[in-house]
């Protein structure tokens, strides 16, 4: 008992040691946003910007591709009644215990 305690209070001691290390200051920061000059300048209306880097004409396609719903395979669910009696005739015969203890 006496070690379990001196342990708990090493724990708590440490524990302690480490909030107190690590104390926040408790004057406020202001928030600063980032700020982007470039796209948020006011501008008459410009010619559109392409965010993905390629040119607007070109796309891309791929051959050969089958969607998942023909390819797999239908999963085959036995019902639940019908897995609760495989398991009670399972239960009918496996064999019983010879002795009973109770307490």
């Amino acid at each position: 008992m006496k070690a379990t305690l001196f342990g708990l209070c090493i724990l708590c001691s440490t524990a302690a040691f480490g909030q107190f290390g690590a104390t926040i200051s408790a004057r406020t920061q202001q928030m600063q946003f980032e700020t982007n000059p470039l796209h948020a300048s006011f501008t008459p209306m410009a010619e559109s910007q392409n965010l993905i880097g390629t040119s607007a004409s070109t796309y891309t396609y791929a051959q050969g591709e089958r969607p998942l719903w023909e390819v797999a395979v239908a999963k085959q669910e036995t019902p639940l009644g019908d897995s609760a009696r495989a398991l009670r005739k399972e239960h009918e015969t496996v064999k019983k215990a010879g002795r009973v203890f109770t307490n």
